[in-house]
């Protein structure tokens, strides 16, 4: 086997980031039945392939005229990278960019058997008959022209993949600031529940005029009844215009929620009658409530399409992304980017 020098593999890493990315946006656009720029990164490259690619050629260039040990070898380093790269992408973003938990002998969702045995032949296949013609390409580049285009592709690699890490942590921080929303809408409702009890208010009337779950959910009906009766000029709306009113319906839903629990609390808060240490504890916690729950207001109003953009765009081009932490957060996302699932 002939030694590669160093920007030959980086070269090599290159193509076949490209080669992945133009295989798994082409599959993923033929089952979405629509254009998906698949990946992690901006640009037209998937990492995982070039590295896959990469470790398998490592390990298998000098076991190539063995063809079970090629087959093995190729099978196990895909396969640990799968998992390493799966769990540590999970780890860090807090979403897990694909999922095997519905195959058969799998592990912990990051990999199964099915894939590495096609993990195994893929080896075969790139060691066999795709790399050799890519090898004599790339070898046939003077080293005058190899290590100048190598420096500039991993320049631009580098800018790309910071770009991206940052907008997956926007992800992260956006997923986790919509659950803790969330949480805390129904949890200061139920705490005003209990102090309308205290306060001898019928509890049962409180929640019918707060409706805090409903209009949470209102959102989701809402585009659900749009989805069936949108018409074909609807569906002619630029991207940003749909958001930008999905962003509008869905703030005017939360927005109302909030205002409603926010009056029903001061309702509660003005009817408290009676003196002592426990009356000054449930005025004093009101009076905190609703001060929570105007930051809240204040912060959904601040909110524009800008602020979703980016994690949109990670989501279109993971389709199967999913957060099981986050789940509720993530079908939001999705419904005010318009992507539904079926």
């Amino acid at each position: 086997m002939r030694a590669y020098t160093a920007d030959q593999w980086v070269l090599f890493f290159f193509f076949y980031c490209l080669c992945g990315w133009v295989w798994e946006s082409c599959y993923v656009s033929i089952r979405q039945r629509s254009w998906v720029n698949r990946g992690f990164l901006h640009g037209p490259l998937l990492p995982i392939y070039g590295s896959g690619a990469i470790l398998i050629l490592l390990f298998t260039l000098p076991v190539r005229n063995h063809l079970v040990l090629l087959y093995l070898c190729g099978a196990v380093a895909a396969t640990l990278l799968e998992y390493v790269t799966g769990a540590a992408m999970e780890r860090l973003f807090k979403v897990r960019y694909w999922d095997y938990s519905n195959q058969k002998l799998n592990m912990n969702g990051y990999i199964c058997l099915s894939s590495s045995i096609a993990w195994g032949f893929f080896s075969i296949l790139l060691v066999k008959l795709i790399h050799p013609p890519i090898a004599r390409l790339v070898l046939s580049i003077p080293a005058a022209f190899a290590a100048p285009l190598a420096l500039v592709l991993v320049a631009a690699f580098t800018v790309d993949t910071v770009r991206s890490v940052q907008a997956a942590l926007d992800l992260r921080a956006m997923l986790e600031k919509l659950t803790e929303e969330n949480e805390e809408l129904r949890r200061l409702a139920r705490r005003v529940e209990i102090v309308s009890a205290f306060a001898e208010e019928d509890l049962q009337k409180f929640r019918d005029r707060t409706q805090v779950e409903r209009i949470l959910l209102q959102d989701r009906l809402r585009a659900e009844r749009q989805k069936r009766i949108e018409n074909k000029a609807e569906r002619t709306l630029r991207r940003e215009e749909r958001l930008a009113e999905a962003l509008r319906t869905l703030s005017e839903a939360k927005l109302s929620a909030l205002e409603n629990v926010v009056s029903a609390t001061e309702a509660c808060r003005d009817r408290l009658e009676g003196s002592g240490e426990a009356f000054a504890e449930k005025r004093a916690e009101l009076d905190e409530a609703v001060k929570k729950l105007r930051e809240r207001q204040t912060a959904v109003r601040a909110r524009t399409a800008k602020t979703y953009r980016r994690s949109l765009r990670i989501l279109r081009g993971n389709p199967t992304a999913m957060a099981k932490q986050y789940a509720d957060a993530m079908e939001s996302l999705r419904r005010l980017g318009g992507m539904h699932k079926d």
